[in-house]
């Protein structure tokens, strides 16, 4: 067994020019499988709650200066969801108010296609995750941020089947 732990601190967290956080988010997903075990067109999403308040969003955390957007997604995604894949062109940055400081943040979110799922995790005992339909999603998720990214990862998977 591997033991992992959460990074914590702000030591080499990245700010922007307004003195904002610099936050990196993913949006993991799968297709649903039926009872046989083969893969449908149903698309899942994976949301985590929240430490404080136990709303669901989906997995993001602060952008370290030695990592790239790509790693602060995947390891995002790790440490709060359990989950590995491979993570996808960026859906984005978005530019939102901090509820709890009064000040913009820069958001980055990506899509992360879901290869393994752990039993065990770093914040298993601090946060729940949940797989969902983008419905469902979206009806929870309380950053609209997070929904316009939702959207477009939903248009990409739709454009990209069409042209299977």
């Amino acid at each position: 067994m591997v033991c992992m732990v959460s990074r914590s601190g702000r030591e080499l967290q990245r700010y922007n020019n307004m003195g904002g956080r610099q936050v990196v988010g993913c949006i993991p997903y799968r297709y649903k499988q039926d009872i046989d075990g083969n893969k449908s067109k149903e698309l899942e999403v994976l949301m985590v709650s929240s430490q404080k308040t136990q709303r669901l969003m989906f997995p993001k955390g602060g952008w370290e200066l030695d990592e790239s957007l790509e790693q602060a997604a995947c390891r995002e995604s790790l440490e709060e969801a359990g989950v590995i894949g491979l993570v996808e062109c960026e859906l984005g940055q978005w530019n939102f108010i901090s509820k709890r400081h009064g000040i913009y943040y820069e958001g980055y979110m990506f899509p992360l296609f879901v290869k393994e799922q752990l039993d065990y995790w770093p914040e298993i005992n601090l946060r729940t995750r949940v797989w969902m339909t983008v419905g469902e999603a979206r009806e929870v998720c309380q950053h609209w941020w997070m929904k316009e990214a939702l959207d477009i990862l939903v248009q990409r998977l739709v454009s990209s089947q069409q042209q299977q």
